[in-house]
């Protein structure tokens, strides 16, 4: 594909202002901003000044100059107040990337970092608790929201600059990426009771764009195996790409016009490279098509960034209005250490998300699910879809019976029509053998000749014969089918018609040994030894987040020495010491649960192979049976069918056994007028010489010797 076509982009609300007793001209600028860049320059400038008036003057919650803070709630529309100056600039903050949204949803598709970035400031240095929209919950979904949608952004441009097939498919699986963590988000309980309405028009979007994205990355990477010749792999992410587009199309009812168009011109694409690929390996390369699983996965490229907020950057801000209010070297010494809290997390992150991706390797090379290690709940029920069938069969006692019967009439009547036409045939061999003989003894027709012309009316019989007898061997064929069609399906009818425990008896199950279920309990124990470490590590990071985040020493900074603030530094962020050594604990403790992952693994391959043959023998059975009883319906269909095709040739049969009866014995009157006829021409017996008596050797007589029509036998 040349481009991407255009897939719609979730955008964010403004909230609307509230009470806030601050300059009406300047609160009236910052609530009312144009939608556009000007707007977002004017809400970044608001932003920094507020901070700079939060530094010097107590408006905090709870302190001396406190004041109420009103603003709109974006999902219930209720008005949220809170006597907390980093209210106002929180609801600023969550506007300057709801606004980045918006402009970033436009046909210019401007990529949007910023939007990403006020939310992730937002989410890191500020109380989550002021209101719903603001929660962590919502805050991380519309982080990753942003990021993927920048990085749509940058996938359009990609295509559209036509960088290489592998970056491409890099790009589209990072998008993949983010969108999968913004549904996760979605899919959260607690999120979904936050968005209200608008969560299952989002999910059904996000879930869309996933698969499609997806097929997007498996297509650039088909690319990339032409262009390296291998047509085998070229054939498998091909065909990737059409089973995840088709998903994302099914995915995509309700969406607009524009998605539709979207997907119908991508299926176009796709649809034509995998048809070529297909037909061009098929009939010139003969490569073997290998298993998707068996190709190493398209590891997403995040080239896109949330671009961090600084609130004192006079490039943005502005000069400070309120320099005058309190020294700023209390403010400067708050930043400082604000910048070391900010570095202290940087490196705990950025080990953690190391052992993150190493895991999050590992997991996915072993492909192992702690819920579906061994399945063996599910061998103990009847799936629902064969319930269906039996109880379907239950109410419909005589299903059996009544294919059985229905197969039995066809075949009384397949075997009348056979017989009749059979002795139709008969009827006409016979009169040509009559009508031979005759001729043999008048002498005109020498028997190397072959068959004499019939009488009109047999050659009519003979013709309609050979018409009913060209319909009844292909519908002979037709029959022999639905019998082996029956005799196919017939038992696992009676099977769904018995007992259920009869069928799940016939259902596959595995046989393990002690040893076997001991594995699997101790693959299960080290899974839930890694899932406790993961909860363990996330739980740890938040603490420290919130941590960091209620760490203000300003009121001890205004009180310090200059030279000592390198000291109160160090003092300070002692507090965080202990949850760094639970989190080193925590990193430290993986390799060995890995270790240990990797040996019960290794004891689990044996067991995991026999199970998954025999989950493989159950999914065969059950799509067996679940077929034998959808094909009743058609076996019914068809033997009516056959009956009537059958009841009507009969009648036709019948009919034309009685018209060649009637023709024969019509020809073999014929014929013995003509034998009298000719025997009446021959000359007399000479008298002189008598001849002994014939002996009554029928049609044997040559054809000049004399003989008496009483002595003639008969030539039926």
């Amino acid at each position: 594909m040349e481009a991407v076509p255009r897939m719609p982009m979730i955008w964010l609300d403004l909230k609307e202002a509230g009470e806030f007793p601050f300059n009406s001209a300047v609160k009236k600028s910052a609530v009312n901003v144009p939608r556009d860049f000007e707007g977002c320059s004017t809400l970044r400038k608001y932003f920094g000044q507020l901070h700079y008036l939060q530094s010097r003057i107590p408006m905090g919650a709870e302190q001396e100059a406190a004041v109420p803070v009103a603003w709109t709630e974006i999902f219930s529309g209720k008005t949220v107040t809170h006597e907390d100056i980093k209210y106002e600039q929180a609801a600023i903050l969550y506007n300057l990337g709801a606004l980045h949204s918006m402009l970033g949803a436009m046909d210019k598709r401007v990529a949007e970092e910023c939007a990403a970035g006020a939310f992730t400031y937002l989410r890191d240095h500020f109380p989550h608790s002021y209101s719903v929209d603001m929660s962590h919950q919502i805050l991380n979904l519309n982080i990753n929201l942003m990021l993927g949608q920048a990085q749509e952004c940058l996938l359009e441009k990609s295509m559209l600059d036509n960088r290489k097939s592998f970056l491409v498919a890099r790009i589209s699986a990072q998008v993949v990426d983010y969108y999968k963590e913004a549904c996760r988000a979605l899919e959260n309980s607690e999120t979904a009771s936050l968005l209200g309405k608008i969560q299952k028009d989002w999910k059904k979007l996000v879930q869309m764009k996933i698969y499609y994205f997806a097929a997007v990355a498996h297509l650039h990477m088909g690319k990339q195996a032409e262009e390296q010749q291998k047509f085998g792999e070229r054939v498998i992410y091909f065909q990737s790409a059409l089973d995840k587009l088709n998903e994302a199309i099914k995915l995509a009812k309700g969406q607009p016009e524009t998605v539709q168009e979207a997907l119908r011109f991508t299926m176009d694409v796709i649809g034509g490279k995998y048809n070529s690929a297909k037909k061009d390996n098929d009939f010139i390369y003969h490569e073997a098509v290998p298993a998707l699983d068996t190709l190493q996965s398209v590891k997403g490229a995040p080239l896109v960034k949330a671009l961090p907020v600084n609130p004192t950057d006079p490039a943005v801000t502005g000069p400070d209005i309120f320099a005058k209010l309190v020294p700023m070297a209390a403010h400067e010494a708050s930043s400082l250490y604000s910048e070391e809290k900010a570095k202290l997390l940087r490196d705990v992150m950025a080990k953690i998300e190391a052992k993150n991706e190493v895991l999050d390797q590992f997991m996915d090379s072993m492909q192992l699910d702690p819920d579906n290690v061994d399945n063996l709940d599910m061998y103990n029920h009847i799936p629902p879809i064969l319930m269906e069938k039996c109880a379907a069969l239950s109410v419909r006692p005589d299903t059996v019976k009544n294919l059985v019967q229905s197969m039995q009439v066809l075949s009384g009547v397949f075997t009348d029509v056979e017989a009749s036409l059979k002795e139709i045939r008969d009827l006409i061999e016979e009169d040509e053998a009559q009508e031979r003989k005759l001729q043999e003894l008048l002498g005109k027709v020498p028997a190397a000749q072959g068959s004499p012309p019939a009488s009109p009316g047999l050659a009519e019989v003979s013709r309609e014969c050979s018409k009913y007898l060209e319909l009844h061997e292909k519908a002979s064929f037709t029959n022999t089918e639905l019998h082996k069609a029956m005799n196919l399906h017939i038992g696992n009818l009676r099977l769904l018609s018995g007992p259920l425990e009869q069928v799940r008896a016939t259902l596959p199950s595995p046989s393990l040994t002690e040893d076997d279920k001991q594995v699997l309990q101790n693959l299960k124990r080290i899974l839930a030894k890694v899932q406790e470490m993961k909860d363990q590590r996330m739980s740890l990071e938040q603490q420290l987040r919130e941590m960091i985040q209620k760490d203000d020493i300003t009121s001890s900074l205004v009180t310090t020495d200059r030279s000592e603030m390198k000291k109160l530094f160090e003092e300070q962020l002692k507090k965080y010491d202990q949850i760094k050594v639970y989190l080193e604990q925590n990193l430290a403790a993986q390799e060995n649960v890995l270790k240990a992952l990797t040996d019960a693994n290794v004891k689990y391959a044996a067991v995991r192979k026999a199970l998954a043959e025999v989950e493989h023998k159950w999914n065969t059975t059950v799509q067996t049976l679940v077929a034998s009883y959808e094909a009743y319906e058609d076996l019914m269909k068809k033997s009516q069918e056959g009956k009537d095709f059958y009841t009507d040739l009969e009648a036709k049969a019948t009919k034309l056994l009685e018209k060649a009866r009637a023709a024969c014995e019509a020809a073999e009157a014929t014929r013995q007028q003509l034998l009298e006829k000719e025997l009446k021409k021959q000359p007399p017996p000479r008298p002189t010489a008598p001849k002994p008596a014939l002996q009554k050797k029928p049609l044997e007589l040559e054809p000049s010797t004399g003989l008496d029509p009483a002595e003639m036998p008969p030539l039926a």
